[in-house]
C-alpha cells in the first residue's frame, strides 16, 4: 500500500509521509480511518519502528492525522484543509520562481514548456 524506495535518496520517513498524504489526496485513506500500528508497519515494511514514528509525527504535525492514545493513529477529517494549504504554499513558491525566471529573461514560452 505504501510506497518505499530504498534507492531514493530521500529518507524513508519522508517517502513514508509523501505516500500517506498522496492516498489521503485521492481519497484512497478516508477521513477517520486507522493507519497501520507502528509495529506491524514496521515488520511489513521491514524498516525501524522508530522511522514510523517519525513519519506520522510528521503527518500529525501537518494536520494530515490525528492519534488517539492506545489507539493509533487515523487520517484526520480537515486533512483536505491542510492539503489545500500546502497547495497555496506551492502556488506562491512557483509564482516567485515564474517572477524570477521573468526576471533573468525567460519567456513564457520557456516556462510552460518547463510545467509541461
Amino acid at each position: 500500500m505504501f510506497n518505499i524506495d530504498f534507492r531514493d535518496p530521500r529518507p524513508i520517513y519522508e517517502q513514508l509521509v509523501d505516500s500517506i498524504e498522496k492516498l489521503a489526496i485521492k481519497g484512497i485513506l478516508t477521513p477517520n480511518e486507522q493507519l497501520p500500528s507502528v509495529r506491524q508497519l514496521a515488520i511489513e515494511l521491514s524498516i525501524n519502528p522508530n522511522t514510523i514514528q517519525k513519519a506520522y509525527t510528521v503527518l500529525e504535525s501537518k494536520g494530515i492525522t490525528y492519534s488517539v492514545k492506545g489507539r493509533g493513529s487515523f487520517i484526520a477529517p480537515s486533512c483536505k484543509d491542510a492539503i489545500n494549504t500546502r497547495l497555496e504554499s506551492i502556488k506562491k513558491e512557483i509564482k516567485k520562481l515564474v517572477q524570477e525566471a521573468k526576471d533573468i529573461g525567460a519567456t513564457d514560452e520557456i516556462i510552460l514548456g518547463w510545467i509541461k
